[in-house]
């Protein structure tokens, strides 16, 4: 295709930062023309079918499951359109996906490399060639794919298992008790592996190559299974999952210190508060208060509306559970205070805090769907706590008696009042601190 012949491209990357810059270089080319982007797959799938672009550009992992799915949007495009030209930018130089994407033929496919496509006229060249039908790979897949091997010797029994189940994506504790060993040793017998696989590959033996790659996918699913998690577990319960084997759905009972905090007026000062200052209040609002619970070692569990759910000793254990949560507190309630200073000179309405701690034992779950997944704790000490901070004024904390016998370091704190509470048939005894007067 010649330099005056006009070209479309749909252009799809999840980072923003390297969309604009793909296009910005795209832009440079008169015949070249961007018609429309997307960050994920369904985006890719939609706008190339409404835009019907010359070429797709596009790269390999994108939203939702971050694995290939750049790869397959594209050969959904090529399917409904199939003259449509695909440009697969990728950071990864493993000749497997490029194997991938011209497993149904090379024609009209190009795949490069993101770190090399700014070096010349590379990224120009490659959608002039795919729009006419021809075909380009980075220099880079094209050595990986010639350099010859040559097959040895393989696995012993034991190895092949242990490798496939490592491939199976099985954590390191379940694999060590089907070998009744222990977990340091099916380490050691993993780093032996890898290092009979390396030497395998340097002397040229095919089957090491493909073993890695499967190693190497292992990993790259544990990755980014442990990312997705992340983005909607507590911080550290990914990593506890993947470490402990644990699934959505099994529960364990912990004793923690569950804290609950809530905004005092906030109903009031809602009405009276434009909704989109009110909003910039909540989030520098839940900001402190989540550094606040993060520095005293707790986990974050929920925001809600004006309220904050936060819980010590879980999910991971830890026997100061009561101290952490006391420290918190004050911290919560003092990073509040400060950013009150700060919003009274913008003429913004102060927050007021109040807080309840409660200690107990919970089952402690993940709960819910691949779509949405939520770590709960289920109990009576999570009522209770809710019940509590609704006794704190403005800058102070209610602790139960079970919270105030687990401290290790003496508080000075006020005895309220026995009270009952909903759903208790008896009264709870409970303490504020600091105390009044």
């Amino acid at each position: 295709m010649t330099a005056a012949a006009h070209i479309s491209v749909f252009l799809a990357d999840d980072n923003l930062i390297v969309r604009e810059g793909v296009r910005a270089l795209l832009d440079l080319e008169d015949d070249i023309e961007v018609v429309g982007t997307a960050g994920d797959y369904d985006g890719l799938v939609a706008g190339a079918e409404e835009a019907n672009p010359n070429v797709v550009v596009t790269d390999i992992r994108m939203p939702p499951d971050f694995r290939r799915e750049g790869i397959e949007a594209a050969k959904e495009v090529r399917k409904r359109h199939p003259g449509t030209g695909i440009v697969i930018l990728s950071q990864y130089d493993d000749p497997e996906y490029a194997v991938s994407l011209l497993s149904e033929g090379a024609a009209g496919y190009a795949y490069l490399l993101k770190d090399r496509v700014g070096e010349g006229d590379q990224l120009a060249r490659a959608v002039r060639e795919v729009a006419s039908g021809g075909s380009m790979l980075d220099p880079t897949i094209v050595e990986s794919l010639t350099r010859p091997v040559a097959p040895v010797s393989g696995l012993s029994r034991e190895e092949e298992q242990l490798l496939t189940a490592i491939a199976e994506g099985r954590p390191i504790k379940a694999i060590a008790a089907q070998r009744r060993t222990t977990a340091a040793a099916v380490d050691a017998e993993i780093e032996k592996l890898w290092v009979k696989l390396a030497a395998g590959l340097s002397a040229g033996d095919s089957s090491s190559l493909e073993r890695l790659k499967m190693l190497h996918r292992a990993i790259i699913d544990r990755e980014e299974q442990g990312e997705s998690l992340s983005r909607l577990l507590p911080a550290g319960l990914a990593e506890k999952l993947h470490a402990e084997g644990r699934r959505p759905g099994e529960s364990e009972e912990l004793v923690v210190t569950v804290l609950m905090s809530d905004i005092r007026s906030y109903s009031t000062i809602a009405e009276r508060t434009d909704p989109s200052l009110l909003a910039r209040q909540l989030h520098e609002h839940r900001g402190a208060m989540n550094r606040a619970v993060h520095a005293a070692g707790g986990t974050v569990m929920q925001f809600v509306g004006d309220a904050v759910m936060a819980v010590f000793g879980a999910p991971s254990p830890s026997p100061d559970h009561a101290d952490r949560s006391v420290t918190a507190a004050a911290a919560m309630h003092a990073a509040q205070d400060a950013v009150n200073e700060r919003w009274a000179g913008q003429g913004l309405e102060p927050f007021g805090l109040g807080i309840g701690l409660s200690t107990g034992r919970v089952a402690a779950a993940i709960l819910g769907s691949e779509e949405r997944l939520e770590y709960s704790l289920v109990g009576d000490t999570v009522n209770l706590t809710q019940r509590l901070q609704q006794w704190a004024e403005p800058g102070e904390t209610v602790l139960i008696e079970a919270t105030r016998a687990a401290l290790e370091r003496p508080l000075t704190c006020e005895k309220l009042e026995p009270s009952l509470v909903k759903g208790r048939a008896h009264p709870v005894v409970a303490y504020r601190f600091p105390p009044r007067g």
